[in-house]
């Protein structure tokens, strides 16, 4: 436990797109002594403070309770976005390997769970004003993304009520982007095959306007400090996080010099049908779906109890996030290994 050195904490898919910036916020806090990062694949990577384990959640029997014992907080974010064609892959390592992960929480005795939730957890909601963290999160059944965020939420209801002593933290972050995260995200959703010239403004003449595709961004490293606040502040509970402002064609159309064109939601999903059953796309057509229905998220709860505050804006977000795809942005681990496309 905590003692002169400081907090141990165990971060879980340390080396994604929020556990790296998670590790190395951590890493750099005075209060934290020690970081232990388990991801699947070892990095090229060593921060201050920091060890490395190899643990697949996927498949690990055991194990999970030696590496938390003694740890003040367990920040789980592992999770697996592909292969979307097989959705029984990603809820072995999604939802079992969550399930494993509390329960090795409890047997352990960690005081402190932080979990990954997500505005993909939420059921469909408005698009022309924010909800709180008490809008209901049964996700969009047909998304395999949601539908497991949405079960784990459940699975989180009833490890808290057997678990009174573990204070619970559940983050429902907006979609996540930082300038290091752009070639994994580009893998992820767009695949080998989304042309790379596509992130080039000048080559966007017009941009596609599909009714109810506004969306809210944030920097990765925003999140990160909310995560990190989380394990030292006495709070429970959901927190939404989300930066102004909602991001739609329109907002995009004025950051690239682009004229939105109003597309029906049938023909995009069409297109994006034909791509995701030729495997050309990653990104299901179910999941196209469930982002035309995610609502707004009010981020009131974070601003007051934890005391944070996005330091960027949404736009400013996007903006490096799109330099990141032109310059094949990335970071010295598997999952944000850096590809210059186009």
């Amino acid at each position: 436990m905590s003692s002169a050195t400081g907090m141990r904490v165990v971060v879980t898919g340390a080396t994604g797109n929020v556990g790296t910036s998670v590790v190395r916020l951590l890493s750099e806090d005075p209060d934290v002594g020690s970081v232990l990062g388990l991801a699947r694949r070892l990095p090229d990577w060593s921060p201050p403070k920091t060890d490395w384990d190899a643990v697949d959640l996927a498949a690990e029997r055991s194990g999970l309770v030696e590496r938390f014992r003694g740890a003040d907080a367990v920040v789980h974010l592992a999770w697996a976005f592909q292969p979307t064609h097989d959705p029984a892959a990603t809820w072995r390592t999604n939802v079992l390997g969550s399930m494993r992960v509390f329960e090795a929480v409890a047997e352990a005795g960690v005081p402190a769970l932080v979990h990954a939730s997500s505005v993909g957890a939420y059921s469909p909601g408005p698009k022309d004003e924010a909800v709180d963290e008490s809008w209901p999160t049964h996700g969009w059944p047909d998304a395999a993304y949601c539908r497991e965020k949405a079960y784990l939420e459940r699975a989180l209801d009833t490890f808290e009520r057997d678990h009174p002593g573990t204070r619970v933290v559940r983050m429902r972050p907006a979609f996540l982007f930082k300038w290091e995260s752009a070639s994994e995200q580009h893998r992820i959703f767009g695949g080998r095959f989304l042309p790379g010239p596509l992130a080039r403004p000048e080559l966007l003449p017009f941009l596609p306007d599909v009714p109810g595709l506004r969306v809210q961004a944030l920097h990765t490293d925003d999140a990160a400090r909310a995560y990190r606040l989380a394990v030292h502040r006495d709070v429970r509970g959901p927190f939404n996080l989300a930066a102004d402002p909602a991001v739609d064609a329109r907002l995009l159309g004025e950051m690239l010099g682009a004229r939105p064109v109003r597309l029906p939601r049938t023909a995009a999903r069409s297109a994006i049908a034909a791509a995701w059953g030729l495997h050309l796309l990653p990104a299901s057509p179910h999941l196209f779906d469930a982002v035309l229905r995610l609502p707004l998220m009010d981020s009131g709860r974070a601003r007051t109890e934890l005391g944070w505050e996005p330091e960027r804006t949404a736009t400013e977000v996007l903006r490096e996030f799109f330099e990141g795809l032109q310059q094949g942005g990335g970071a010295r681990t598997e999952p944000l290994r850096g590809r210059k496309v186009g």
